[in-house]
């Protein structure tokens, strides 16, 4: 198993590489540019699942996977579909999260069929948000492998710990595919909410910005079970090779895949912890548009003025210019979530990230919203439970409206942060 997986592994790269030549036809020197490239990429978990390590884990056995469209294996097919074809495993059932197995839809969504497999798909994303013993009923083991990009409020991570709930607590062994964090794995930043110094079981005790894989994060989830006496799973996490935790996700050897219809590029994850913040306002964030959460915009949005307020703050590693955007129903292909302002010209302050190993996205959330309700008292609406659910504490959102400014509240998560990151430090895989 392990000699045919490396060779189309392979293959695929020699694939993608130079376009014109076949590798028959290319020089040396792009040969060997070739075979560092292979060497140097990160060999993601779902790839070492068929090792002779991990195989033995699934063969024979009835496995429930919960996955979606970034489950993929770098020759291009879906893990899903390897699965289902591999005559020593017996692919069940399959659990999609939010937007779905195929990641085409941008709301809740509902339990069906896969168009592929023909196999029974129930939703982890709507009214059911953990397996019931009655779902997981005669599977013998539950595979977890998809691409997450690195900040609390992206939902997978969540789903991921309802499943290791639900396999501590059906007894079922629960194998987890490691993958890289799309945003890096150094920077952690940003409150950790009203759980502090609480063993951190779940997603509401993380930072806005976690700097962990999800194999990291599944082992401290249940590692720190235990310590609120809480059932542990029977957890396997299938490690990367030639994984480095400083590497963006542009620097891992691997093809990047939109992790949900609004996450289009790894510009807009290393955006998202700031601007996701404008989810609990009425403010756009510019989904619907190509730059989803590269703007801060409004129909009454002044951009000129917007961006020299942000740019006055002098935030490191990243610059604002006016701009606009008009929000569109349909995007890249699929339909969005009606967005904020559809159809309507939206001012706004477009967002420039110059070196992302300064920018500090989690504090430059404060910084926005600061300047929003500054320039903006009268038009600004709060939608208060939604913010305070974002950043897991009302204090953010309390010391704005208060005049504090932004320094100061991003001090008062400091002493929680310290906590988080002395937890995180045990449980670092790499």
């Amino acid at each position: 198993m392990i000699g045919k997986h490396r060779i189309l592994r392979i293959a695929a790269i020699c694939l993608i590489g130079i376009v014109g030549y076949s590798c028959s036809n290319r020089t040396k020197e792009e040969k060997s540019q070739a075979e560092e490239k292979t060497s140097n990429s990160v060999i993601i978990g779902a790839e070492r699942l068929f090792e002779e390590d991990y195989f033995p884990l699934i063969a024979d056995k009835k496995v429930a996977l919960v996955t979606n469209h970034t489950g993929l294996l770098p020759d291009g097919r879906h893990l899903v579909d390897v699965l289902y074809e591999n005559e020593e495993v017996d692919l069940t059932l399959l659990f999609g999260p939010e937007h779905g197995i195929r990641g085409e839809e941008d709301s809740h969504v509902t339990d069906g069929i896969d168009s592929g497999t023909g196999l029974p798909v129930v939703s982890l994303y709507g009214k059911v948000r953990k397996p019931s013993a009655e779902m997981l009923e005669g599977i013998d083991v539950i595979v977890f492998d998809i691409q997450d990009i690195g900040a609390r409020f992206y939902t997978y991570i969540a789903t991921m710990n309802h499943v290791l709930e639900a396999a501590a607590e059906n007894d079922i062994p629960y194998l987890v595919l490691d993958r890289p964090n799309a945003i890096g794995g150094v920077y952690v930043d940003g409150p950790v909410g009203e759980h502090q110094k609480e063993p951190v079981v779940g997603v509401d005790q993380l930072p806005v910005v976690h700097g962990m894989t999800v194999g990291e994060l599944v082992n401290m989830f249940n590692e720190e079970r235990a310590k609120k006496e809480l059932k542990k799973a029977d957890l396997t996490v299938v490690k990367m090779e030639h994984y480095d935790r400083n590497k963006w996700y542009d620097e891992t050897g691997l093809p990047w895949i939109k992790p949900s219809p609004n996450m289009l590029t790894l510009t807009t994850a290393a955006l998202y912890p700031m601007t996701c913040l404008l989810e609990g306002t009425n403010m756009s964030e510019a989904r619907g548009t190509l730059h989803p959460f590269e703007h801060i915009g409004a129909p009454w949005v002044d951009g000129e003025a917007l961006a020299d307020k942000m740019n006055s703050y002098q935030l490191e590693g990243v610059a604002f210019s006016s701009s606009q955007f008009m929000p569109e129903e349909v995007v890249d292909g699929i339909k969005i979530y009606p967005p904020k302002f559809l159809g309507e010209e939206c001012g706004s302050a477009f967002i420039q990230v110059s070196d992302r190993e300064k920018f500090a996205s989690a504090q430059a959330g404060v910084y926005m919203m600061k300047a929003l309700y500054e320039l903006y008292p009268e038009k600004l609406e709060w939608k208060a439970a939604r913010m305070d659910r974002l950043m897991k504490t009302p204090s953010i959102r309390e010391g704005i409206l208060n005049g504090e400014n932004p320094a100061s509240i991003i001090q008062q998560w400091e002493e929680g942060l310290a906590y988080f990151k002395k937890v995180r430090s045990g449980y670092l895989l790499y």
